[in-house]
């Protein structure tokens, strides 16, 4: 007599080839019958998974057989793939995927993606980190994963990267891969590979949010980005100083090109003003003054927070410790706000626009 509950913990052993969790976990099994001998479920599959489904499907009968000798196996694989399916079968486990983005360099992109994500965690969400600045890695920094080296498991005769975890975030940097001092020294090709690989061959789970940090400018890896996933949104960061805005404007402008067509879902303005810390009160614009709400005017989009000069901003991307993780302190609050209103402009996108298509440029 076969017993059900030993079915289902023999079918644990079986793994989801895009987030590496158990079939019984990722609610892949249905209808699990048995009859006398003959043991029938489905499978529901992801448009992602179609590749592995062979394999899934004697992996499944293995798991099986290795309790139950006896037991005649017969599986439906099911694709659960939709006309409305946002991710067309790239990352279909992501809801929603965030580009973070500058016209230039030294604005603090990477301390808004790093802050943003840990925020959004701090909502309730699921979310992930790409750290997509190949040249200049800074979130092991920021996040204390400095040396730390991703585990890398065979699925299905695939090599899957595991992304690391930092505050309750699954992340994925290239600083994971080279050495601090290391030099990376890649042409566009390459660079859009590892782009693709840090995409299709890590084991990201259920995600609400998978924030990208892209390097400053318009090259070859926001391209790739918006050639390999469709990006929901993407978030631009500036300063408040004339300068920044023009840079910042360009960037813009290659995600609104009628061929991409990725919403912008907000500016962040970060170095607002500087306070100091015995001096909360005290405001002194050292950058300028409305270069956030004057970009997010020329993208009839909103200005989702401004983000004071601080040192205890600075301290967090040197130690590890964001400010998002400090207690009490006012500019946690700021993060929060942002994100706050990330998810609101995520919802309204999402209600109001198509989904985004995948970006096919002709050379």
């Amino acid at each position: 007599m076969l017993d059900n509950n030993k079915i289902v913990e023999a079918l644990r052993s079986v793994k989801d080839p895009n987030t590496g969790l158990d079939i019984v976990s990722n609610r892949m099994v249905e209808g699990l019958k048995l009859t006398g001998n003959d043991v029938h479920f489905t499978i529901k599959l992801k448009s992602a998974d179609l590749g592995a489904k062979s394999a899934m499907n004697f992996a499944c009968i293995e798991a099986i057989n290795k309790v139950y000798p006896e037991a005649q196996v017969h599986i439906h694989l099911e694709s659960t793939t939709t006309a409305n399916e946002k991710n067309q079968g790239v990352l279909p486990q992501v809801g929603n995927i965030i580009a973070v983005a500058s016209g230039k360099g030294g604005v603090g992109k990477s301390t808004v993606s790093v802050n943003l994500a840990i925020a959004l965690k701090q909502q309730g969400a699921r979310v992930g980190l790409i750290d997509a600045d190949l040249y200049g890695p800074s979130i092991p920094t920021m996040l204390s994963l400095q040396g730390q080296r991703p585990k890398v498991e065979m699925v299905y005769n695939k090599h899957k990267i595991v992304p690391l975890q930092s505050a309750g975030i699954y992340v994925m940097s290239i600083g994971f891969v080279v050495e601090p001092e290391q030099a990376v020294v890649l042409r566009g090709p390459r660079l859009g590979g590892i782009i693709k690989q840090f995409i299709n061959d890590c084991m990201w789970p259920e995600l609400d949010y998978l924030i990208v940090d892209l390097p400053p400018g318009t090259g070859d890896i926001q391209l790739t980005l918006v050639q390999s996933v469709p990006v929901t949104g993407a978030i631009m960061v500036t300063t408040p100083q004339e300068v920044a805005i023009i840079d910042a404007v360009k960037a813009m402008n290659m995600f609104l090109l009628p061929n991409v067509n990725v919403p912008i879902l907000g500016v962040v303005e970060n170095m607002s003003w500087f306070t100091p810390e015995e001096l909360p009160d005290h405001k002194y614009e050292i950058f300028g003054k409305g270069g956030g709400k004057q970009l997010a005017k020329k993208a009839n989009t909103m200005l989702l927070g401004q983000i004071p000069l601080v040192m205890g901003v600075r301290e967090g991307g040197d130690t590890g410790i964001p400010i998002t993780l400090r207690e009490n302190h006012p500019v946690k609050d700021v993060f929060s706000k942002i994100a706050k209103n990330t998810i609101q402009q995520v919802n309204v996108r999402n209600q109001t626009l198509n989904p985004t298509q995948i970006v096919e440029l002709k050379q």
